[in-house]
């Protein structure tokens, strides 16, 4: 009898080592093992949105090893640290996080963390004068720094000296190669400018989902509205609805954006809105707000994210 027990308890067991073999799955740990193996004897950085761990391994280059929380697709501001992501902090010879409150529920995390650890927001020494207030809330400001390339430099000069304080025996690799980085910054920032400004002054506007492309706006000359507000979390009503509606119709605006990491359904509500008026609006593509693109796309790094919003709007303004 006891034998038979033995049999039919080792036969679920059987069953998984089989069916792991067969799918090829791994050691649950053997991702982790690969992990510490490749950041073995390198400066290692956490970076919350992928924005920042591009720029932060632009401007490490060989010497780190980043780590991003937030991959394609991902809103930061609804996002919440898994325990997973917590390890990933608590490894890190660096935190670096937006700030502006971007993060949501996990400002409070890096705020606590700043206090013993070496976090630092990239945003930090960005003059309030420069940044733009949020229309919501008057002591908050809009945290989307990244859609005006000439503000996101001043984040990577922040992330090249936050590196040289912590790991001053690679400063000069650091500074060589933000100042390589920040080149490429200036010609793309040039480069929107011409890009936008080729869309005639009538046509210029830009309606997304929710209201990250202010700075954008600001720096490249082009009118900007959101059905939300800065954050995600603020949620929209059937009176912002019919008001973008509204404006659609009596300007004879004729696209709107979607964004890849807010749903499509708020703009898909507009554009039926609009027929019912006898206004046709379609979709002028996907644009990049809050993440970048998957690895390896033409928009998985931020310049590549930059350039593809850039000829997406133009494209369909033009």
């Amino acid at each position: 009898m006891f034998k038979h027990k033995r049999l039919i308890w080792g036969l679920p067991v059987f069953l998984i080592l089989m069916i792991t073999m067969m799918t090829g799955c791994s050691n649950p740990f053997e991702s982790e093992n690969t992990v510490e193996a490749e950041a073995a004897g390198k400066f290692r950085i956490t970076a919350t949105t992928g924005m920042i761990a591009d720029a932060a391994r632009q401007v490490g280059g060989e010497h780190v090893y980043v780590t991003g929380l937030m991959g394609p697709g991902v809103d930061p501001h609804m996002y919440k640290a898994s325990q997973g992501d917590i390890r990933k902090l608590d490894k890190a010879d660096l935190v670096l996080y937006n700030g502006l409150h971007l993060e949501g529920s996990m400002t409070n995390i890096m705020e606590k963390m700043s206090r013993t650890r070496n976090v630092i927001a990239v945003t930090a020494s960005i003059p309030t004068s420069e940044l733009r207030q949020s229309e919501e809330n008057s002591s908050e400001y809009d945290p989307h720094i990244w859609f005006d390339v000439s503000l996101w430099m001043q984040a990577v000069e922040q992330i090249r000296d936050a590196l040289i304080a912590a790991d001053p025996d690679h400063a000069e690799n650091y500074r060589d190669n933000a100042a390589a980085y920040l080149d490429e910054l200036k010609q793309l920032d040039k480069e929107v400018q011409q890009q936008i400004a080729s869309i005639p002054q009538q046509s210029r506007v830009l309606i997304t989902g929710h209201d990250a492309f202010g700075y954008y706006g600001d720096a490249y000359n082009i009118e900007v509205r959101g059905l939300q507000g800065i954050s995600t979390a603020s949620e929209y009503g059937s009176r912002d609805v019919s008001e973008l509606r509204d404006m659609l119709v009596q300007r004879r605006i004729q696209a709107v954006f979607v964004e890849s990491s807010v749903p499509a359904r708020s703009m898909e509500a507009i554009i039926a809105g609009a027929a019912q008026q006898g206004h046709t609006v379609h979709i002028g593509g996907e644009l990049y707000s809050d993440a970048l693109g998957e690895q390896g796309s033409d928009a998985g790094d931020y310049i590549g994210m930059v350039r593809h919003n850039t000829e997406t709007i133009v494209k369909a303004l033009r």
